[in-house]
């Protein structure tokens, strides 16, 4: 059976296995499309939670990143690991005893006007849709290289398959596949590490493989990559390249952003209890680690072998120097996609994998082959799927992983897509526009406004503003900077008022909108050499959101100050959502 074929069956197969469960647990009122009805159990939420977290960045780009930053790369397992920390201590429990459907809801009710919960509806939509437009692009990535088919078909199979279960299944619905993706994902991301762990240093352990002898050489494997990848002109796999500050405001930027991500806060609105909702966010900070653990021996050891496979063997050549006609069968196949390209700079018919900024390089070793510049380019979200070909695993690994980074792309995605159709018939249409509607014609709402949605998520994963992980950080940054804020102010001030709150949102969202657009290529080139120098105090666009998060703050309660207090039954609310069940 061809590899293809292959993956068609068990990819189809998982697909008929999440419409079937969407089937079965369909939604029969806004109870159910929005927050499942407030009875999912917490290991049950904790799994959906960890699935709907586990998006196309973790699976399929975190590790890419990993691979090819290095130690830089260890700023997104930090961060988004970090945030799950803050959103159990500080948010989800109060949110639960809040007990409504949505986060502009609870913006809406606490600062006790409709302009908070409008504004909290808007930062929303731009969260939700950077952040999906991320994971359509992780679809299109795994359909155009394992089925064979062009990006934007592949982004049409995925807006299918989600827009059936998302629309007819809501929330209830999607808990529960997201359950099931979950098991897909974490099994086709940790069997092929295992099998690429024991081949590369003889340990079954991805997480141990750091520290394990190559095999064959006995050298440890993180000293063996400093030395494959600084042949190459690269900087030491070990070493960091980023600012202290730029390290500090991405990590806290992802960190804060985790805790303001809608679209995993409305998971806790589904559990019965307070109390649950503490403890579906441990099983999901559990669920979560089993991957992220592995991810960074995932990105080393894709390294390696990526590295070592563009070795030609010839005694006196350089490491990057294979001939092209000697490529093997897995850069033939990514080839046809796109996502990895070779061209042949100097005409010598071989590839010339260096690093074009190191000048030091280029005036050496790699000026004696020839060298006219890097002819290798590779896709930072294809590591994760190319590593089990490029190691010569089983077809049946390859399909698995394959299945599993579809897994993962359309589990966050139904979410975001359920949270923006929730904010428009909920918190717009039946909130604002028509507070008489009747829940049949607001669920009628919801499911057309989920079907909108996913169409113009689409069009944003065929054409999105970077690759996946940097799509995704860009959304924590917004989050961080708009709605984080207002809520842990909204639960821990009993000053704080609507003033504050509108006008920090607003500071927040627009500073940080506005850094990374003028930053990613709107107003500069967003590879110009100069772009770096002009970063305010030396922070990039995927860490602005931590500056935005303190305008946000500082904006805030300076508004509020000037400004009347809350009404008295505002304040009792806020004492009653922090004061424990039973009290």
């Amino acid at each position: 059976m061809s590899l293809q074929l292959l993956t068609q069956l068990v990819v189809g197969a998982s697909f008929l296995l999440y419409i079937g469960i969407a089937i079965a647990s369909r939604a029969e009122s806004t109870g159910d499309f929005y927050v499942a009805g407030k009875g999912v159990h917490p290991i049950a939420n904790g799994m959906a939670t960890a699935a709907d977290w586990m998006s196309a960045a973790s699976f399929l780009s975190m590790a890419g990143l990993i691979a090819f930053l290095g130690y830089d790369g260890s700023v997104y397992l930090m961060g988004w690991t970090g945030g799950y920390v803050l959103l159990a201590l500080l948010l989800a429990p109060y949110l639960r005893k809040f007990g409504k459907f949505t986060v502009p809801e609870f913006v809406g009710d606490r600062y006790y006007s409709q302009t908070a919960r409008l504004v909290a509806v808007i930062c929303l939509i731009f969260i939700s849709f950077t952040y999906v437009a991320g994971q359509m692009r992780g679809v299109g990535i795994v359909f155009s290289r394992f089925l064979e088919v062009e990006l934007l078909t592949g982004l049409l199979i995925g807006m299918g398959i989600v827009f059936f279960y998302a629309v007819l299944g809501g929330m209830k619905g999607i808990t529960y596949t997201q359950v099931a993706q979950y098991c897909v994902l974490i099994f086709a991301y940790t069997v092929p590490a295992v099998f690429i762990a024991l081949q590369v240093t003889g340990t079954a352990f991805p997480q141990l493989s750091f520290g394990s002898g190559v095999t064959g050489d006995g050298t440890p494997l993180l000293l063996k990559l400093d030395q494959v990848v600084t042949e190459l002109g690269f900087p030491a796999y070990t070493s960091g390249t980023k600012s202290t500050i730029d390290v500090f405001f991405i990590t806290l930027a992802l960190m804060v952003g985790t805790a303001g991500l809608p679209h995993v806060l409305v998971r806790f609105f589904t559990v019965p209890t307070v109390r649950d909702a503490r403890i579906s966010a441990g099983w999901a900070l559990m669920f979560i680690a089993l991957l992220y653990t592995t991810a960074p021996a995932v990105g080393a050891l894709a390294r390696y072998n990526l590295t070592t496979t563009m070795q030609t063997g010839d005694v006196g050549a350089p490491a990057g120097n294979l001939a092209y006609a000697d490529r093997p069968e897995w850069f033939k196949t990514w080839e046809r996609t796109g996502l990895l390209g070779f061209e042949d700079k100097n005409g010598d018919g071989r590839v010339q994998y260096y690093n074009d900024k190191n000048p030091e390089f280029v005036a050496g070793p790699a000026t004696d082959y020839g060298w006219k510049g890097n002819e290798l380019s590779v896709d930072n979200d294809i590591i994760v799927l190319a590593n089990p070909e490029i190691s010569n695993l089983p077809d049946w690994v390859i399909a698995l992983v394959a299945a599993g980074g579809v897994a993962a792309a359309l589990s966050t995605a139904a979410g975001l897509l359920l949270v923006i159709s929730a904010a428009i018939s909920h918190d717009i249409v039946k909130g604002m526009l028509k507070p008489n509607i009747s829940d049949r014609r607001e669920l009628l709402v919801g499911r057309g406004s989920a079907a909108v949605a996913v169409v113009f998520a689409g069009y944003l994963g065929y054409d999105p503003p970077g690759f996946v992980a940097q799509v995704v950080a860009f959304a924590f940054g917004l989050a961080a900077a708009s709605l984080f804020p207002v809520m842990l102010m909204g639960i821990f001030s009993r000053r704080m008022n609507r003033e504050g709150a509108i006008a920090g949102m607003l500071t927040g969202l627009l500073f940080t909108l506005g850094y990374i657009v003028y930053f990613k290529g709107v107003f500069i080139e967003p590879m110009a050499e100069n772009v770096a120098s002009n970063w305010l105090f030396g922070i990039s666009p995927e860490g602005i959101g931590g500056i935005g998060m303190l305008l946000n703050f500082a904006v805030a309660l300076t508004v509020s100050r000037l400004t009347p207090p809350p009404p008295p039954e505002v304040v009792a609310m806020i004492d009653d959502i922090r004061l424990p069940e039973g009290a």
